[in-house]
């Protein structure tokens, strides 16, 4: 008679890890596997009929838990909160689905009622006065994709004509499809609001050398030269571009006593909105050639993110600049 065997799955939107244990607590194997329903039926038919299977209930559960029930599989679905997973020192892909495997023999998981697939429905279906902003919008058809139904999208722009032409050939059925619809009609009513507001944007800074200026930078479009000019107003009262980037919150505290001197954190004071639009313009392209470089050297001795805080300073620089003097020179030197 074959012993009874445990399944933990960590189940993720592209790759899975899937360990097999006994009733022992013998690891008897560990696959990863790219996320497809024969991968996983054949990887989960390894552990004989009938076999318990654990997963947590995270992005992408539904198709996960249909098939294996499907297969014959005892689903259990785990509530990701229960396993205080955080005050582990080591996790990783496959330690998490060897603790599922474990906890699962041992009865003592924190388990989680599967919803029928109606019920689900429910749940997903666009409701009267529900809002879904149009930044969700990928997330969202993602989600109705590989989350629910199944299907894996092949690119990870939704918004561009690729990613259309991806979503009308995507076999999306029922609440879904409904889903998906609602989001793309919401889709087209931003992006005639934001039409309209571009518009408005061009004739009321049509005449203003800096708004043009700045938008040499890289990274800076219409956009965010329209909130640095409206928030930052009249540059000239900032006697440098030290003190207009203190004045947005991206300079470091400093602590002096006797002999010694501490810098922090960046201050985070004043204007929140320049300084999100100073740090979101160089998160791509990282400032362009003036700032790209020493965006490198600091990330590689000091990691991204206070690289991108110390180009993001780097960038206010030029912004004074431009708007002060209605061009940026250095960038002027190397167009010429």
């Amino acid at each position: 008679m074959q012993q009874q065997q445990y399944v933990g799955i960590d189940l993720h939107r592209r790759r899975s890890v899937i360990v097999r244990m006994s009733e022992t607590g013998e690891v008897l194997s560990t696959v990863q596997i790219d996320n497809d329903p024969v991968a996983l039926a054949m990887a989960v038919a390894e552990a004989g009929p009938d076999p318990e299977v654990a997963l947590e209930s995270t992005y992408g559960w539904y198709w996960a838990a249909d098939l294996l029930q499907a297969e014959g599989a005892r689903v259990h679905l785990v509530h990701p909160l229960g396993l205080h997973w955080d005050s582990r020192r080591v996790k990783n892909d496959v330690k998490d689905a060897t603790e599922l495997a474990n906890r699962l023999r041992r009865n003592d998981l924190p388990e989680s009622w599967i919803a029928p697939p109606e019920v689900r429905e429910l749940r997903d279906r666009p409701l009267p006065g529900q809002a879904h902003g149009a930044a969700n919008f990928g997330q969202g058809a993602g989600a109705c994709g590989d989350g629910q139904a199944g299907i894996l999208p092949t690119l990870d722009d939704m918004f561009g004509p690729g990613g259309q032409k991806l979503l009308d050939a995507m076999p999306f059925d029922g609440v879904y499809g409904l889903r998906v619809e609602s989001l793309r009609d919401l889709l087209e009513v931003y992006d005639r609001e934001l039409a309209l507001v571009e518009r408005e944007m061009r004739r009321l800074f049509k005449d203003h050398q800096g708004y043009k200026a700045i938008q040499a930078i890289t990274g800076v479009g219409p956009v965010m030269a329209a909130i640095f000019v409206a928030e930052i107003g009249d540059v000239t009262r900032f006697p440098s571009a030290r003190h207009l980037c203190s004045w947005a919150g991206v300079t470091p505290t400093l602590r002096e006593s006797d002999t010694k001197t501490h810098r922090g954190h960046i201050t985070k004071q004043r204007s929140t909105l320049v300084r999100w639009a100073a740090t979101e313009a160089v998160v791509r392209y990282h400032g362009g050639d003036p700032i790209a470089p020493a965006f490198r050297r600091i990330s590689e001795r000091r990691g991204k993110m206070i690289a991108r805080v110390a180009a993001a300073r780097k960038l206010l620089t030029l912004v004074y600049y431009g708007l002060r003097d209605g061009e940026i020179r250095c960038l002027a030197h190397r167009a010429g």
